[in-house]
């Protein structure tokens, strides 16, 4: 959530804002390599040695479930710490002008659409290549995670919006609720005098500082964990689990590239960019990003991109630094994708209050995002979704290893965007 100018530094951000300590951490290759080798030891364990197989999961079995626990116990705090500093800063850089309301503005548009793509394209294409029914099974069987019995009426959703005790809510990982307290408790925190007012933001970004980095020491066991876990499911589901994985991989991606590619018609249509002119300027930087595989790192390239298509300097070092912060497009789509097909895999049926449920979640916790290595920021912003639409935890603990993959469609999408939306601002702002 750190927001800086192209050489680093914090444009007018007060002390109290998130400052991110040091987090542990280990690199994506790790963690796919363990998960590879965990496949490949299950598929053998199953096909070559059976008889090892109940000694060897009994090892396994617990390993990758105290792992995943310990992932699942910081999802919460982590959760409401963000969201009272993402709504706390949202509100503060709206009174900073014009030009950041309407930057904001854009933003919430753009990811309100993200989030409506993430819940028409993976159902529409789930409908047309579904999970089959024997590995969705064996999955199950494998990973766990517990399905609600039964879903609540309109008016039970109705009510448990509003939350009778918040702390209960928060034990009963009731996501929705407790969302809803800590924005307005945010929103309330603005009108407060400014010392209570920084005293209360510096509270809340030191624990979301402190829960990142036991996220990340949680993290850095991945490897061991992740290994654990894919043996496990590889030793009962068979081939179907590196089937299923390669099935995720698609439908995810495919929800952000619908995003993704949706920038370019906005470029011309709200930045009165010329489509070629846009497409080929953003070339270099998108190469660099995919290269990096951080918006951050590529804010400098994408400053160069403005200067190319004309956008004031003015316009760009303001509203680029904006965007690295507060702004990510793929995000919604991507996040909520995930969401919707694991959903898919454990039957668990969507309906329209869980859809509004994780439509509001996927944009909070995009907004409330932090720039953080794809395994964290995954865990962060998937882990809340799943919990507000009843959906179980237990699958990204797997998933994440293969986020290297989809993470690359997510950083492509997120700096044409902002490359895109700076232009629109800066369009309107020569009206």
């Amino acid at each position: 959530m750190n927001q800086t100018d192209a050489q680093g530094n914090a444009p007018d951000r007060p002390e109290s804002g998130l400052v991110l300590p040091p987090i542990a951490q280990v690199p994506a290759g790790w963690t796919f390599a363990a998960l590879a080798t965990g496949l490949g030891g299950g598929l053998a364990l199953a096909f070559v040695a059976p008889g090892a197989m109940p000694a060897v999961l009994a090892v396994a079995g617990p390993v990758g479930d105290l792992w995943l626990r310990a992932l699942q116990a910081t999802i919460v705090p982590l959760v409401a710490a963000l969201i009272f500093t993402g709504v706390f800063q949202t509100v503060q850089t709206a009174s900073a002008g014009g030009m950041a309301r309407r930057s904001l503005g854009w933003f919430l548009g753009v990811l309100g659409y993200g989030a409506v793509v993430a819940l028409v394209v993976p159902m529409l294409l789930l409908a047309v290549l579904p999970v089959p029914q024997s590995a969705a099974a064996a999955l199950r069987a494998s990973l766990g995670g517990s399905v609600p019995a039964s879903l609540p009426g309109v008016a039970d959703y109705l009510r448990s919006i509003v939350p009778a005790n918040v702390f209960d809510a928060a034990a009963n990982d009731r996501m929705l609720p407790l969302i809803l307290f800590m924005s307005v408790f945010a929103l309330a925190a603005t009108r407060l005098a400014a010392a209570q007012r920084d005293a209360l933001a510096t509270l809340f970004a030191a624990l979301a500082g402190a829960m990142l980095v036991v996220i990340g020491w949680v993290l850095a066991l991945a490897p061991l964990g992740v290994l654990a876990l894919s043996l496990t499911v590889a030793a009962r589901s068979g081939p179907a689990a590196v089937g299923a994985l390669a099935h995720y991989i698609f439908i995810v991606t495919a929800a952000g590239t619908v995003v993704w590619l949706s920038a370019y018609p906005f470029a011309v249509l709200f930045a009165r960019q010329p489509l070629g002119r846009f497409a080929r300027d953003m070339v270099p930087v998108q190469v660099f990003a995919l290269s990096t595989q951080s918006s951050l790192a590529s804010l400098p390239a994408m400053l160069g991109a403005c200067e190319r298509l004309g956008v004031r300097a003015a316009s760009a070092e303001f509203v680029m630094p904006l965007a690295v912060a507060l702004f990510r497009a793929t995000s919604p789509a991507m996040n909520l994708a995930v969401v919707v097909y694991v959903a898919h895999w454990y039957g668990v049926p969507l309906t329209v209050g869980a859809c509004v449920s994780g439509f509001v979640m996927a944009i909070l916790v995009s907004l409330s995002s932090v720039s953080l290595p794809g395994t964290i920021s995954y865990i962060a912003a998937v882990g809340p979704i799943a919990l507000a639409m009843g959906v179980p935890v237990a699958p990204l603990a797997l998933l994440v290893a293969v986020e290297v993959v989809p993470d690359l469609m997510r950083t492509l999408g997120n700096v044409t965007w902002d490359v895109a939306v700076a232009a629109a601002v800066d369009r309107a702002a020569a009206q």
